[in-house]
């Protein structure tokens, strides 16, 4: 397993969305694995392909209280989402140093291809509903940000790079 790159914002293949997996392979469980490993290192709740480069819809999510529980999603796919909203400050390393509080519904029943290459349904709540569709939305060129007005959007973006020129 090794620790991956993350994508700086504002490499385009964050605006792209990613390609379905055909099956779960070998491949797959290797491109899974680094995910793991990289989200565990950063730390985070979850973490998009996109976002190390990888174009192709596949995510890991692990809001639990200690780490080894992370759920492997492939073509993940929001089928439902409670009308009852939730508030939470999220972030994305692609942007470091900034995050602002986005409003997401509260639970979410997703279907996705999990590690053993069968379609899943599953309900996610809380934190862990938040995550995957943190996730979803890098899958499909989206972030966080784009939650936010359009002048709070330019203040976060103008704020991360000032970081990041700071070094």
């Amino acid at each position: 397993m090794t620790v991956r790159p993350i994508l700086p914002w504002p490499d385009r293949r964050l605006r792209s969305a990613a390609a379905s997996v055909a099956e779960v392979s070998e491949t797959v469980r290797m491109i899974w694995d680094d995910m793991v490993e990289t989200m565990d290192a950063m730390p985070g709740y979850g973490l998009a392909a996109p976002q190390i480069g990888m174009m192709l819809r596949l995510a890991v999510v692990d809001c639990s209280d200690r780490r080894g529980q992370a759920v492997r999603m492939a073509n993940p796919e929001v089928l439902h989402a409670s009308v009852q909203m939730r508030r939470h400050e999220e972030a994305s390393p692609n942007l470091p140093g900034v995050s602002a509080v986005v409003e997401r519904p509260r639970a979410v029943t997703v279907r996705f291809l999990n590690e053993e290459g069968e379609v899943e349904e599953r309900d996610f709540v809380g934190l862990w509903a938040t995550s995957v569709q943190h996730q979803i939305d890098h899958l499909n060129g989206r972030m966080f940000i784009d939650h936010l007005s359009p002048m709070r959007r330019k203040m976060l973006v103008a704020r991360a790079e000032k970081l990041r020129k700071r070094g």
